[in-house]
């Protein structure tokens, strides 16, 4: 999928009037965006708490990055009504079915060659904070398209209320992560286990800088 000069320009608006909630009106900050490349195939890879964090969380990356595009698949119920598809859409969400879906994944590698997703491994939010299990197909698209790799941890958003003020939360970018000892690995469930798994682990590690780890669900 490419995104026109109008889209590009909408989401990088539309990114500044709710970094204004996000970041003035509340208290959302960031740290490590500078782990973000300009250019080139980009995963921002996260733990998932929120509904609200598909929101913010392209205001943290779009604003360093303006008139660039962070794709990001969403379940389809969201696109059965004509308005919330409009709406999604022009944000670059995509659907996904639950379970296997070829025909999104093929997306989602066609976009991994040359532009930013975000994607959350768990595939289901935990309001609680807790941890969960990757999904090993989240191993798989990363082995076939070797993008960027960037574990994310997104903190506070789960004890957010629309509309409020005053509102803490941080995401923090970590490092790129290294694959390269499993891309020499067999094309195998068992390595796109363990590629999902460092993924988490990566993603664990920094909620526990923060203070932030609660354990797994």
């Amino acid at each position: 999928m490419k995104a026109s000069l109008l889209q590009r320009f909408w989401v990088t608006f539309s990114c500044w009037v709710v970094g204004f909630y996000a970041s003035t009106l509340n208290r959302f900050t960031w740290r490590g965006a500078a782990h973000i490349p300009k250019n080139g195939g980009v995963l921002i890879a996260s733990n998932h708490i929120s509904a609200y964090e598909t929101i913010f969380l392209p205001w943290a990356v779009i604003r360093h990055n303006p008139m660039q595009m962070l794709w990001a698949p969403a379940k389809e119920e969201l696109f059965t009504k004509p308005f919330q598809r409009f709406f999604y859409s022009s944000w670059g969400a995509f659907p996904v079915r639950r379970g296997r879906d070829v025909k999104a994944n093929k997306v989602i590698n066609e976009l991994l060659t040359d532009q930013k997703v975000m994607l959350f491994p768990e595939g289901t939010r935990h309001r609680d904070g807790r941890l969960g299990k990757g999904n090993r197909g989240v191993g798989k698209i990363i082995y076939d398209t070797r993008p960027v790799v960037l574990p994310t941890a997104l903190i506070g958003f789960n004890a957010w209320k629309f509309p409020g003020f005053g509102q803490r939360a941080v995401v923090v970018f970590g490092d790129p992560l290294d694959f390269s000892d499993l891309y020499c690995l067999a094309d195998c469930k068992e390595t796109h286990q363990l590629i999902v798994e460092r993924v988490m682990e990566a993603i664990a590690t920094l909620l526990k800088q923060e203070g932030a780890y609660v354990g797994q669900a």
